[in-house]
């Protein structure tokens, strides 16, 4: 009788642990066009190899993100924009 009791107890006990519903947290919501970067008059803001820049004629370039830069307006020639 007591082990009905005991096993009719340690059921129940499981089935309410069981039916507890199970919460993942949220996982952050991640957005890559929020522009964090402002730039000043006369510069042109751009990602350029996953980085926000502030581009502007005669400025450094990277020769290895040549292809990024006409989607600004601007071209690496030399090392530099133009």
């Amino acid at each position: 009788m007591k082990i009905r009791r005991w096993l009719a107890a340690s059921v129940a006990a499981f089935g309410v642990v069981a039916a507890t519903p199970v919460v993942a947290p949220a996982a952050p919501a991640i957005q890559s066009s929020v522009v964090t970067k402002t730039c000043s008059a006369g510069y042109t803001h751009a990602r350029i190899n996953r980085a926000e820049k502030c581009l502007r004629r005669g400025q450094f370039c990277s020769s290895s993100a040549k292809r990024q830069y006409p989607k600004y307006g601007y071209r690496c020639i030399g090392g530099r924009l133009r």
